[in-house]
């Protein structure tokens, strides 16, 4: 029993606690919040006991993986890359939808235990890892063209799997994730603004011969109030802001038996439940807890001693600042609804998990880093 405690003391002197309390009070906050929806009739009691046990699962596998060592994950990626790209491609064939208002078939069902899961999410942790590892071997060379063109295709490749499965929010998040990592590991500026120009031409080729009508409809929704539908196409949206002003500063408490109704409250638009529950004094709270792990995660990303380790510290940071934005946006109207949920909060055993999991990299990246964590060097 000694031999026992005295491991969890070496592990905690060695770890990035700071960064893993932060995670477990925003899982913990998660599971205050979906308990409080459930006292409003909107979600089950299994949801509550999924999104705590996928919470602590992904805990445990967090400190598990930052036990290994990250240089080794990441050339490891002939395994697990082949893998999640391959699962991915079985929901063309077999995917499932979330409900039935959605076109996307990006859920896989696992036999005999009546639960599917998400094979995109597990594709981010894959990228994040590969993509660090191609970054850090090409990086200075990252200028030419040659290289150049080599990165975007493994950009790309994510991108348009998530795109034709139907999923284009987390498309969304896939291309901002490679946006954030290539521009971090140095990539001329010059690139940026022929990328700006490019998308000016492509945004009008995209509106005419790419975007359904629905999609149009929740972009001119955002763009042209006036063209909102507070009763059809935004219903969602309309609710989620009656529900997030209902709040006012400080909320009408996690306990309260009657709310708005927001469809996906659970899950897309649990940060309406925040400000409705906890009111504005509860959103700052959401904001600056998720801006915490961000900013943990530059830290450890500034102080790691290799480009790889600061390559996958970024990526996580992007993917859990660009899907907070996009979220939060969403139920603010200010962004239209793509799917996309909030980090840490938002019900889903896979997220959550999966989640988790890119956690465990960045421990392992403060871990085998620990002695340049009290330098400047």
């Amino acid at each position: 029993m000694k031999k026992f405690f005295h491991a969890i003391g070496d592990y905690i002197r060695n770890t990035d606690w700071v960064l893993i309390l932060l995670c477990a009070v925003a899982s913990g906050l998660s599971v205050l919040l979906l308990f409080g929806i459930h006292l409003a009739d909107m979600a089950t009691v299994r949801a509550i006991k999924m999104q705590a046990f996928a919470s602590g699962l992904g805990l445990a596998a967090a400190i598990v993986i930052s036990r290994f060592d990250y240089r080794v994950l990441a050339r490891l990626w002939k395994l697990y890359v082949p893998a999640a790209v391959g699962l991915i491609g079985l929901t063309y064939f077999f995917g499932e939808q979330r409900l039935e208002t959605v076109d996307d078939k990006a859920w896989l069902p696992i036999p005999f235990l009546g639960v599917s899961f998400q094979p995109s999410e597990l594709l981010k942790i894959a990228f994040i890892l590969s993509f660090s590892l191609h970054l850090s071997l090409v990086k200075d060379e990252i200028g030419r063209i040659r290289q150049l063109l080599f990165l975007c295709l493994h950009g790309a490749v994510p991108v348009l799997l998530i795109h034709f499965q139907g999923d284009d929010g987390t498309a969304l998040i896939f291309f901002f994730i490679f946006l954030f990592m290539i521009f971090a590991a140095g990539l001329p500026w010059r690139y940026l603004f022929a990328a700006i120009g490019s998308l000016a031409v492509l945004i009008p080729v995209a509106w005419l011969y790419l975007f359904t009508n629905d999609q149009k409809l929740r972009i001119l929704s955002i763009l042209v109030p006036e063209m909102a539908d507070p009763l059809g196409q935004d219903y969602q949206q309309y609710n989620a802001r009656v529900a997030i002003g209902s709040g006012g500063a400080f909320g009408k408490g996690l306990l309260g038996k009657t709310s708005v109704y927001v469809p996906e409250i659970h899950n897309d638009f649990i940060f309406s439940f925040v400000g409705e529950a906890l009111g504005f004094v509860g959103c700052l709270a959401v904001i600056l807890l998720l801006m915490a792990i961000c900013i943990r995660l530059l830290f450890l990303s500034r102080r790691s001693q290799d480009n790889l380790g600061s390559f996958i510290c970024i990526g996580l940071f992007a993917m859990i600042v660009s899907q907070s934005i996009v979220n939060i946006g969403m139920n603010l109207s200010l962004l239209p609804v793509i799917g996309v949920t909030l980090p840490f909060l938002s019900y889903g055993g896979t997220s959550v998990t999966t989640l988790y999991l890119g956690i465990g990299l960045a421990l392992s990246v403060a871990m085998h880093n620990r002695q340049n964590l009290f330098t400047d060097g």
